[in-house]
């Protein structure tokens, strides 16, 4: 313990690195490493943690996409004159910013109707062997309650009625997982059909550009913060611990409002009109 320096933990990343290792893969070392040392310094067995003064390589940051209001709009009309079976998670992606996995976990006994809110508290995820299954949220943040809108709820009503006469209609086949947003037998929705066979094509049909599906998630919170949606509350409606990662995440795509503040302080200090 007494040879480990910030010198041998950086030599580590850089050997990671030319080993071809991933730069998320190195990133989780850092962390694990991180978290261990700290541990060591609060029992006494090494004095202060190297990892500090080590570097670990910067994220790499996806070119982040999103559709402007009227795109957003395109998406869930096409999608309506569709009767596509995923209308309403589209409309729930754009208005709440969920993940993908958040909304495919979903289930009926997680909204509250008369309150008009949704209860996020499980993710849908591939496991080792390619399985797919509910799994715990990984952050407490992401464990939320969200407030949903009276058009909202409407969908949602109307979608809860078609998957009804959907269960119907295969009878003894329908698996009853109280899920929101199955497949046409009850079934978890696996993540890689719904965007290949009907994210993608929704998109080709309304006219509009090829995104990631996350990216719905990136326009929802683009529009929350370009209509004037407090920063806490669009925070709060992501999952994120902290709103200093939703500024970090999304600061560069908010307005710009320095004119406007700017005239709002000159308005609170100066008593009286002053003539220049």
């Amino acid at each position: 313990m007494v040879d480990l320096d910030p010198d041998l933990i950086q030599t580590l990343y850089d050997k990671l690195l030319m080993a071809g290792i991933g730069v998320r893969t190195v990133r989780l070392t850092h962390s694990v490493l991180r978290r261990c040392l700290n541990q060591a310094v609060k029992l006494g067995v090494i004095q202060s943690n190297p990892t500090t003064a080590a570097s670990p390589p910067k994220a790499e940051h996806k070119e982040m996409k999103f559709f402007d209001e009227a795109q957003a709009q395109l998406l869930i009309i096409t999608a309506m004159a569709k009767e596509d079976r995923y209308t309403a998670l589209y409309q729930l992606a754009l208005t709440t910013g969920m993940r993908q996995g958040e909304l495919l976990g979903l289930q009926w006994k997680d909204i509250n109707w008369d309150r008009k809110t949704l209860h996020i508290q499980r993710q849908l995820a591939r496991v080792p062997g390619g399985r797919l299954n509910f799994a715990q949220l990984k952050t407490r943040s992401s464990i939320r309650t969200i407030s949903l809108g009276n058009t909202t709820i409407l969908v949602l009503k109307e979608h809860r009625k078609n998957q009804l006469q959907e269960s119907e209609k295969v009878s003894a086949r329908w698996q009853d997982n109280d899920l929101i947003f199955p497949t046409s037998t009850g079934s978890p929705t696996n993540p890689s059909n719904l965007y290949y066979r009907s994210f993608k094509q929704l998109l080709k049909d309304a006219g509009l550009p090829q995104i990631r599906f996350h990216d719905l998630r990136h326009t929802a919170a683009s529009l929350m913060l370009n209509h004037g949606v407090p920063i806490l509350i669009v925070s709060k409606r992501l999952g994120h611990a902290q709103p200093s990662i939703t500024l970090d995440v999304y600061g560069h795509i908010m307005p710009n409002m320095q004119e406007e503040a700017a005239s709002i302080m000159d308005d609170i200090i100066t008593p009286v009109t002053i003539s220049v």
